[in-house]
């Protein structure tokens, strides 16, 4: 809904700039508007929301790229706040945005040696070093982070990523494991973990990814995904040199994967002929062989 400035005067907008801020809405385009129309020369009347109103107006300069904005701000915050570590951070947010990543780097440290336990510089710097494609340094300071911040389960999510970026997959999968830990109940985790074994490669990747697949499974019985990863690991270990009685319960139990999966796409697929295409699903797997070594 559109805004009538005209009719607006300055406790209008202060107020909402307060509900904005409770309800979590940037609409970074209006706050810029009003600040620019109304605001911005009574933001003194507003008393006590003052300097929350100074830093919702940073935050959405930024958004619009409206640097100028966000410095006059953030000059005028550093001003009565010398030395504050909420104003460095965002100097090194509008720095950031303006892709002066180096001298957002130093900010960011600065704040880091005034504050060893302040996490949020620490996730700033990663991220910055990841934009840049630096990814090595990013997973040196990631990995220097959880040191500190052991119980982080994005940061573990975020380490898994780059070391698959990477293709480093066993780092990839220890990291998960650190997350499995947290969250021991997510099938979304066990699928995650199997799909990083699974792409290891290898029989006994195979069978743990098999196994987290399972447990997928188990924990949401329509997770189509782990059904399928439990086929591709049975169709593999079916078609390995273990032993006859291993192959012959894989492909049994990838006949069952694939029959659940099946059913689970005909009762909710609204793709026509989806029966087709599980029966040459059904035919590729006819023509594995099952062979005595």
């Amino acid at each position: 809904m559109a805004l009538n400035y005209e009719e607006m005067s300055w406790r209008d907008v202060r107020d909402h700039f307060r509900k904005w801020r409770e309800d979590n809405e940037r609409r970074s385009d209006d706050v810029i508007q009003l600040w620019e129309a109304i605001l911005e020369d009574k933001v003194s009347k507003t008393g006590n929301e003052r300097h929350l109103i100074l830093e919702q107006v940073i935050v959405a300069a930024l958004d619009t790229s409206r640097f100028d904005i966000a410095g006059r701000c953030i000059k005028e915050l550093s001003q009565e706040f010398p030395g504050s570590m909420r104003v460095m951070k965002f100097k090194a947010m509008r720095l950031e945005a303006m892709e002066r990543y180096s001298e957002a780097i130093d900010v960011l440290d600065a704040i880091i040696a005034k504050d060893e336990t302040n996490a949020a510089p620490r996730k700033r710097k990663i991220a910055i070093l990841k934009a840049k494609g630096r990814r090595t340094d990013a997973i040196k300071e990631l990995n220097e982070y959880l040191k500190k911040f052991m119980s982080d389960q994005e940061a573990w999510h975020e380490l898994c990523n780059l070391y698959m970026a990477e293709g480093d997959y066993a780092k990839a999968a220890f990291c998960m494991e650190e997350v499995l830990l947290h969250n021991p109940h997510s099938h979304l985790i066990h699928q995650r973990l199997a799909e990083i074994r699974y792409t290891m490669g290898g029989a006994d990747n195979i069978d743990i990814a098999r196994t987290y697949y399972s447990q997928a499974l188990k924990l949401n019985p329509n997770n189509l995904r782990a059904l399928y990863g439990i086929y591709l690991c049975c169709s593999s270990i079916a078609n390995s040199r273990a032993l006859g009685s291993k192959r012959k319960e894989a492909y049994k139990m990838a006949q069952w994967a694939l029959d659940q999966a099946n059913k689970l796409t005909s009762s909710v697929s609204k793709i026509e002929n989806n029966d087709k295409l599980i029966a040459s699903l059904e035919s590729a797997f006819g023509h594995l062989e099952i062979k005595s070594y």
